[in-house]
């Protein structure tokens, strides 16, 4: 984390003040189920660091029509996914939903100018795939407790608390997302999930003709 800090600082620094024609593009132009970018084809979205969502969009019905598409696209069979961030539907900013399997009934959260605060405990390797690198999953070294911070909708302040478990995993994976980072650049190792691999087939994950 340390090393991506000054590239972080910098995009801080040079967040936009409004949606660009892009972002009102991909916005706009899809229906819920958004399309999903994916390493190869989409390498220079997944591989640009996010920039914040300004106080003057957090309310702004761009924003609450992204995060809507974000979740559908996420629960939607062909994704079935634990957490996508905005890079994965075209979108550099810092906002990822995460399913929070440390709450009753595990419900997906959305978190808008998420980051990473601190990083401690255990450390485990674990199985872990993305729907930006299909079909394969690999063995990826985690921490077990995160502190994160992100800005609340409601009240536009600063937020913060600690996670645990599964659930503390599943953020770093998204905030690697908002920092240029995928899982296969710390994965031990990387493999394909001949299951996955088949469960895609039933499936059209083709990108819109529009898209650049």
């Amino acid at each position: 984390m340390k090393k991506l800090l000054p590239i972080i600082l910098i995009a801080l620094t040079a967040c936009s003040q409004g949606w660009t024609a892009w972002e009102r593009e991909v916005i706009g132009r899809q229906d819920s189920l958004m399309y999903v970018t994916t390493i190869g084809a989409d390498s220079a979205i997944l591989r640009t660091v996010s920039i914040p969502v300004p106080p003057e969009l957090l309310k702004s019905r761009e924003l609450k029509d992204l995060t809507g598409k974000m979740l559908y696209t996420v629960e939607h069979p062909s994704q079935d996914g634990v957490g996508i961030a905005a890079p994965q539907v075209g979108i550099n900013r810092r906002i990822a939903w995460v399913m929070r399997y440390d709450k009753p009934g595990k419900p997906f959260e959305c978190f808008v100018n998420l980051q990473i605060d601190s990083l401690w405990g255990e450390m485990t390797h674990g199985p872990e795939g993305c729907l930006s690198v299909p079909p394969m999953r690999g063995l990826v070294p985690r921490y077990s407790n995160v502190k994160i911070s992100y800005t609340d909708l409601q009240t536009g302040k600063t937020a913060s608390e600690e996670v645990e478990g599964y659930t503390a995993i599943i953020f770093q994976h998204e905030c690697d997302h908002l920092d240029a980072t995928l899982y296969i650049d710390r994965a031990d190792t990387v493999f394909v999930s001949e299951d996955w691999a088949r469960e895609r087939e039933t499936f059209s994950y083709d990108k819109p003709s529009w898209w650049k």
